[in-house]
């Protein structure tokens, strides 16, 4: 088993060295031995206008979206209440009337 510490992007536990560098080989990342974890960063996420997004916000799907797995599609000009902001490539957690819970993009959402 590896001592290699897993990946500060994705926390893939496949990283391994290469030089003097740790390399994910999922992401792609590359990071020195002595980089620590991250202190003080905020993530910060914005809507397809560019203004900022906080959990409880209200939103607009600005775009017909297909619900992957179902013929059902989220119309554009949908509002989307009480959003949650989670890290990933979907970072927004909801519950779409009509359709349930499920993750959305925020570059296809405008705040509202």
């Amino acid at each position: 088993m590896s001592d290699l510490p897993n990946c500060p992007n994705c926390h893939s536990g496949y990283t391994y060295e290469n030089g003097t560098l740790l390399v994910c080989p999922e992401c792609a990342h590359e990071w020195s031995h002595n980089e620590g974890p991250e202190v003080g960063v905020v993530r910060v996420w914005k809507d397809a206008n560019g203004n900022l997004l906080s959990d409880g916000d209200t939103v607009t799907v600005i775009k017909d979206l297909k619900v992957k797995g179902s013929s059902s599609v989220v119309k554009g000009g949908t509002k989307v209440k009480n959003i949650s902001l989670v890290e990933g490539d979907h970072n927004i957690d909801c519950k779409v009337e009509g359709i349930g819970s499920m993750q959305l993009k925020s570059v296809f959402v405008r705040k509202s």
